[in-house]
């Protein structure tokens, strides 16, 4: 990535699975110490950034004690953050304790020549996506407002497979519904998902689809049942340009999770 001053720059981090108390663990690792470890190790490799986005799974069992000190850590950085649920999340609970001037859950944002548009696809009590009715009109209605800008779109859950079989049980559901109204807007450059706990980059013929591995532990790639690998907690850098163009890269805590206990029983 060039680092370059001119384009906006987005910390992507997702999927932190913060617990009730901080000394809480799950799968044997502290997931807050890694959440922590991540947004300051990005911090200092990078002096400013425009942005920083949580793309879901925020919690891991909902709680006002988790969400408060998202916010306490977050109000700490100074910098414009938007919060999007998933499938771990409360919404209404997010709404209503991230929600400050500076961290909150606005669902468009503009900055520069781009928009930002931010999608739910949370189904309450369930681990799978789908975006209602009012989620695709939504997006469809900014794109069709502001024709004049680029356009990055957020969601939480994927919706290209992922080539492990358990992992797309929860792909949204609708994906093809998705998928039909982005085609229609050419100013459409990228769309970002959490979920997958991996990496993924995709380009097709005219955006691309970026995934992020998540700030605590990761699911092994392409695998047919649940399965976690001690591979690093990592995060997401993303430059979004004014002609358009994307850059992205993971960048990862620099040692494994030794801690991490194996479950075949999920999380």
């Amino acid at each position: 990535m060039t680092n370059n001053a001119a384009c906006i720059s987005i910390l992507q981090l997702s999927d932190l699975h913060i617990l009730r108390a901080p000394e809480d663990k799950l799968l044997g690792i502290n997931t807050e110490h890694y959440f922590h470890a991540c947004l300051e190790q990005a911090l200092a490799g990078k002096q400013h950034f425009d942005l920083i986005m949580l793309t879901g799974d925020l919690a891991q069992n909902p709680c006002p004690e988790s969400y408060q000190r998202i916010l306490t850590r977050l109000e700490a950085c100074e910098t414009p953050c938007i919060c999007l649920p998933g499938n771990h999340d409360d919404y209404e609970l997010m709404q209503q304790i991230l929600n400050t001037d500076r961290i909150n859950c606005r669902k468009q944002v503009k900055l520069d020549n781009w928009q930002l548009i931010s999608l739910n696809s949370r189904i309450p009590e369930e681990p799978g996506g789908r975006l209602s009715k009012e989620e695709l009109e939504f997006l469809e209605n900014c794109l069709t407002e502001n024709p004049d800008y680029h356009a990055l779109i957020a969601v939480h859950h994927h919706f290209l497979e992922t080539k492990s079989p358990w992992m797309d049980t929860m792909i949204i559901e609708n994906s093809r519904e998705l998928l039909a109204i982005v085609s229609k807007y050419p100013q459409v450059k990228v769309m970002i998902t959490g979920h997958i706990h991996q990496v993924m980059d995709v380009k097709t013929a005219t955006f691309r689809v970026l995934g992020s591995p998540s700030t605590c532990f990761q699911f092994s790639p392409e695998t047919t049942e649940f399965s976690v690998s001690d591979t690093a907690p990592g995060y997401r850098l993303i430059e979004l340009y004014a002609d358009g163009r994307v850059e992205s890269e993971v960048v990862r805590l620099p040692r494994p999770l030794t801690e991490l206990q194996v479950s075949t029983h999920g999380y």
